[in-house]
């Protein structure tokens, strides 16, 4: 058997799925039996052709020889090697570390300091970048929300700090039982004023839709506002709208997120901060993913292609069909305006595609 293995555009798209589907077709053969492997030419569950008009976009299962390349726009400063972090100043005694990956922050007072968030692939780094800034100790830890790869490397901050979470957080942590993620000691449900000496951190809860607990976090003598997960400046969002929890919340607390007055936006991930044109930026690709789907989910027959077997007897086969072949056009529909915009683009709209039309059939 022949792997699927086809060249557009200069990249070579390889079928990962050969081995693993010989080896699925070797135990059908003994299943089925020689007569009906003779009779029919054709063994079930092997893959078949790519769907008509497959997009240049290499799609879910397929191996790419090489992504698309990231825009300058996205790029951010260079991460010194040696040193694995890299620190910029937001405003008056406030600061992000990125790996440029992920992406935390503290802010310095009279007395200490306060860090929003512990990465675990970079948390050790953090006391070595607070040192270059202040000698002054950590006394507050801050909770973005309850993602091990935002907070799960708390313990290794040192010390005894105030932990202030969300309520939600907080009985997610306590269900979760992981000791590299502490329970918070200070919890809230609407908002919490963190004032120490002469800086303020705004704490607010706008409702699930990354994730329940998940808040908003503005420091306002510097206008910056952190929120994780829900804007990628330069960057196409992680797979599945970040893996959302309710895509039609995460749909309208971007839209907030764009209507906030700030200056400047820390995400959680990449290499740079953001600004008010990133969240635009993502604010227009998101809506047009909503628009591509739902055009695609009216104007696609369920069902073609299919035997008549597995249109009448596997409504599972019907749905599937459906599904992928939906997902083709919204892909096709999105390619020519937003592949050079933003970044992993490639990576990742085949997972924005299926969520969407998901979303809009069932939420």
């Amino acid at each position: 058997m022949k792997p699927f293995n086809r060249k557009e555009n200069g990249r070579r798209y390889i079928w990962l799925g050969t081995w693993a589907a010989s080896l699925f077709v070797l135990a059908g053969i003994v299943w089925v039996g020689s007569a009906f492997a003779s009779r029919n030419g054709v063994h079930p569950g092997t893959p078949g052709s790519p769907y008509a008009n497959m997009p240049s976009i290499a799609p879910i299962g397929v191996r790419v020889d090489k992504y698309l390349d990231v825009p300058e726009l996205a790029k951010g400063p260079a991460v010194d090697p040696a040193k694995g972090y890299r620190t910029q100043k937001l405003g008056e005694g406030l600061y992000m570390i990125t790996d440029g990956a992920y992406q935390s922050m503290f802010m310095t007072y009279e007395d200490g300091v306060v860090v929003v968030d512990a990465p675990p692939s970079y948390a050790s780094q953090i006391p070595k970048a607070i040192a270059e800034v202040t000698s002054k100790p950590i006394t507050h830890l801050v909770y973005s929300h309850a993602h091990t790869d935002h907070i799960g490397g708390s313990r290794t901050l040192g010390g005894q700090p105030i932990i202030i979470a969300h309520a939600e957080t907080n009985r997610l942590l306590a269900r979760d039982r992981d000791p590299d993620r502490p329970l918070a000691t200070v919890t809230f449900e609407d908002r919490y004023r963190l004032s120490v000496g002469s800086q303020v951190l705004e704490l607010s809860y706008h409702g699930n839709a990354h994730l329940s607990g998940n808040i908003f976090i503005y420091a306002p003598k510097q206008r910056t506002l952190m929120v994780v997960d829900m804007v990628f400046p330069g960057w196409m969002p992680w797979r599945r709208f970040a893996v959302a929890q309710d895509i039609p919340a995460y749909f309208a607390q971007v839209k907030e997120i764009n209507e906030t007055n700030f200056d400047t936006l820390v995400g959680g991930h990449v290499a740079r901060t953001g600004t008010h044109a990133d969240v635009a930026m993502q604010l227009a690709f998101i809506e047009d993913v909503k628009t591509a789907a739902a055009t695609a989910l009216k104007t696609t027959a369920p069902g073609e292609g299919l035997t008549r077997a597995d249109r009448s007897t596997n409504p599972w086969a019907v749905f599937d069909n459906y599904i992928d072949r939906v997902a083709v056009a919204c892909v096709n529909q999105l390619t020519p305006k937003w592949s050079t915009k933003l970044a992993a683009y490639d990576v990742y709209i085949w997972d924005q595609c299926y969520s969407m039309e998901q979303s809009l059939r069932i939420d």
